[in-house]
């Protein structure tokens, strides 16, 4: 950093690499090399994992927090770069952005000291560090140059230098020069920095990556390094900018690759160059540049990953996904690295789930239960996310059961057809309200006969779309049909998954205003399907009314499960008794198990521990891939998420929008954290960070502990009698189901998928031990 650190320095440097090897020791990186796979690269190896300024997806770029965390939670051979800035002096700053005032708080140390520069032929205004000397810019310190991620770690650290980033101790160093003709143009030289550092830094230091987006300097230093030692690579920036030493824009320049292998290693280019994105926000299809470089004899590196934006459709919001796309597709190409935000989603990636179509769960693994099928990719519960469910590797597939006024059983997620359908569209005039159902007017379906509600489109829900922008796929926004609980059982079977779950809600209701018993509809369509009397596929019966699942308990190969919709801090012993008399199991909101604060994990409560105390089941809904639904903690990454609850809290059963995610996760090679593995996926351990890293004042007060479950609030009243309905009877007052017995009807045609139916945490030592040094200084 730019304040000397004396023996005081020396000191943390040495504890700091003390508690990485301890951390190595207990598994991070200490297991064996895994079989050597033959990888697409130009040479055969795996694909390198560059942390741009360490993992500057949560820290502000090149900190000590940031470079610690990459090296800790990267592949062996990760490389960490930096962005180089020259001071006045000649001291190398690590920030990528010319302006200073951008990552930090020059602005406000030097308010006065603004400039403006023509940069490449662009006039920037702003600080910049070429009018400072390093003393200058002691008490300057590093932010988060992302306004959308957190600024709890804004303000702790000075600007690092190339030697602070080198005193971390990467196993590979990248150094990329950006700005060569604009330092040149004020009598500052790169080339001359590279040069001097490389061999009087510490006697002979080893840069094993440099780059640049400039022909010039490449041409200059090549004669300056060791090529056998250092990989010099061209950066291309987007096609209509000008290179500055050519003069031709970097598109014209990507037709003549063997220009470019003439003085580099390799190339770095934006990832679109790869995979051009299409105006909608979809895969198209590839180039064929990576073949092309590697006919060169030019490795490839693709930029642009981070874990916290909106990708292509295709990816189903899963970072992992994106990078598999780019080193595992098929047998098409690999490129030779990856430049990522977030480096730990990228080892997963390349060490964890490339090259793995035939891994198989973990033993002692948790279910994968579907939430209505896939519906993170296709409108929930239609024949064509069941579909996708049962292909990503869901064990269990469900049902939310709701009744038409016709007595027909059918899977949607609620009782308003508001919610999954066009319905409001269509029977606006059917819209009302019904305070035992919910506040909210809606097109409730015992209202509707099955002929009306098979002429509604189905509609793909984004619970983030509206408020965030991030929408699930419109390609599919109505594709599908809703399907009938006859026709989900025939699915399954047929399929002959794990298992099934049927949830049942509204059983009073139904009864006893719409004259519906949607249990025995249930009991009827499982026992007309044999599923009463087998044991080989799971039966798993759901409600949040303990009558209900009272109502199953003479069939012993069924799981009874009681669903806790509010949330909870705990459970006590009397509550779980009652609980007990009903339920063999529980699914549980993931708010009631980790509580955050600031969009950090704070703790965990006890809802977990006194559910298995009482030996009960135990399965957390709903888990999302939407980066927006994930804690801080997590690293936008939906597989740390996953990784918490399986290994860490060890649920039972994870219910979630995208079974993919959780599949590749549970089948992966990282998930034994117990063996040597060089890249296990750790679970969080709550509060870590929260309580570790981050000053209290940066902080929002704690909320209140949410309340325990009380006993008096889980037995449910008997369910009411069946009520008689008149036929064609006023919706107001009831449904036209008449005397026709409530049971489901034969199934209906399907559409084309159903028809086929039938054929984190110890990489915090590390921080630690610098945070307590750094309060001693």
């Amino acid at each position: 950093m730019l304040e000397s650190s004396g023996k005081s320095g020396d000191m943390m440097r040495s504890l700091l690499l003390i508690s990485l090897l301890i951390h190595s020791a207990l598994g991070q990186k200490g297991g064996p090399e895994p079989p050597k796979t033959k990888w697409l690269t130009l040479n055969g190896d795996q694909p390198l994992v560059v942390a741009r300024g360490g993992y500057s997806g949560l820290f502000p770029e090149s900190t000590e927090y940031a470079n610690t965390m990459a090296k800790d939670l990267s592949t062996n051979g990760a490389a960490n770069l930096c962005s180089l800035q020259l001071t006045k002096d000649s001291t190398g700053l690590c920030l990528s952005n010319i302006l200073l005032d951008d990552a930090t708080s020059i602005a406000t140390i030097h308010p006065k000291r603004s400039s403006t520069y023509t940069v490449n032929g662009k006039e920037l205004s702003g600080w910049f560090a070429l009018d400072f000397n390093a003393k200058e810019l002691k008490k300057v310190q590093v932010m988060q140059s992302n306004t959308a991620r957190p600024d709890q770690f804004d303000g702790l650290f000075p600007i690092s230098t190339v030697e602070d980033v080198l005193d971390m101790e990467p196993e590979q160093f990248w150094l990329h020069v950006p700005y060569d003709a604009f330092y040149n143009e004020h009598k500052i030289s790169p080339a001359a920095y590279v040069q001097n550092f490389i061999s009087g830094w510490r006697g002979n230091t080893n840069i094993n990556f440099i780059s640049s987006p400039e022909i010039g300097f490449l041409k200059t230093i090549g004669g300056k390094v060791d090529k056998v030692k250092t990989k010099l690579i061209f950066e291309f920036l987007s096609p209509n900018e000008t290179e500055p030493t050519t003069r031709q824009n970097y598109g014209a320049l990507l037709k003549n690759l063997g220009m470019i292998e003439s003085l580099a290693a390799g190339i770095l280019v934006p990832k679109e160059f790869i995979y051009p994105i299409t105006s909608n926000n979809y895969l198209d299809a590839p180039t064929t540049l990576v073949a092309d470089a590697h006919k060169q004899g030019l490795e490839v590196y693709a930029t642009g990953f981070a874990n916290d934006i909106p990708l292509p459709y295709n990816y189903s919001m899963d970072a992992t996904a994106e990078i598999q796309q780019f080193v595992d597709n098929n047998d098409q190409f690999s490129v030779d690295g990856v430049l990522t935000e977030f480096p730990s989603t990228a080892t997963e990636a390349i060490g964890c789930f490339s090259h793995n179509k035939d891994g198989k769960p973990y033993k002692g693994s948790p279910l994968i239960i579907s939430n209505n099928g896939a519906s993170g990719d296709y409108p929930g519960c239609t024949d064509l996310a069941y579909q996708r469910a049962i292909d990503d590797g869901a064990d269990i597939i469900d049902c939310s059961v709701q009744m038409s006024s016709d007595g027909v059983a059918f899977c949607l997620d609620s009782i308003d057809l508001n919610s999954g359908t066009n319905a409001l569209t269509q029977f606006m005039t059917r819209s009302e309200t019904v305070p035992e159902l919910q506040s909210e007017t809606g097109v409730f379906s015992p209202r509707l006969t099955w002929e009306e509600i098979q002429s509604l489109k189905p509609e793909l829900k984004s619970p983030f779309g509206n408020n965030l922008g991030l929408y699930r796929n419109p390609a599919n926004k109505d594709a599908g049909k809703l399907v009938t609980l006859t026709e989900f059982l025939e699915l399954a079977k047929n399929k002959a998954t794990t298992g099934i779950l049927i949830n049942i809600r509204n059983a009073p209701y139904l009864a006893s205003k719409a004259g519906l018993d949607i249990v025995g509809t249930v009991t009827s369509a499982l026992k007309n399907a044999t599923l009463d009397q087998q044991s080989a596929q799971k039966i798993m019966i759901k409600s949040d009314d303990t009558s209900v699942l009272s109502k199953f308990a003479d069939v012993k190969t069924y799981e009874r499960v009681f669903s806790i919709e509010e949330k909870i801090g705990s459970i006590p012993k009397e509550s779980l008794e009652e609980i007990k008399k009903f339920a063999d199991g529980v699914t549980v909101n993931r708010d009631s198990v980790i509580i955050a604060r600031n969009f950090f994990t704070q703790y965990e409560t006890s809802v977990i521990k006194d559910l298995k105390a009482a030996n009960l089941s135990v399965y957390i809904h709903f888990l999302r891939n939407e980066f927006s639904s994930l804690w801080l903690d997590y690293l936008s990454d939906p597989i740390t998420e996953i990784a918490t609850y399986a290994q860490g809290s060890k649920v039972n059963g994870i219910m979630t929008d995208f079974p993919r995610t959780a599949s590749k996760y549970m089948r992966c090679p990282c998930t034994d954290t117990t063996n040597p593995n060089p890249y296990p996926i750790f679970p969080v351990e709550p509060g870590n960070l929260i309580n570790t890293l981050i000053a209290p004042e940066k902080l929002s007060p704690p909320e209140a502990p949410l309340p325990p479950l009380e006993a008096k609030t889980v037995a449910d009243p008997p369910l009411p009698p069946v009520a008689e309905t008149k036929p064609n009877s006023d919706p107001e007052s009831g449904s036209n189901s008449g005397d026709k017995p409530a049971t489901a009807p034969a199934p209906t045609a399907k559409s084309s998928a159903m028809a086929n139916a039938a054929n984190w945490g110890l990489s915090l030592l590390a921080i630690t031990v610098f945070s307590l040094l750094s309060m001693g200084n």
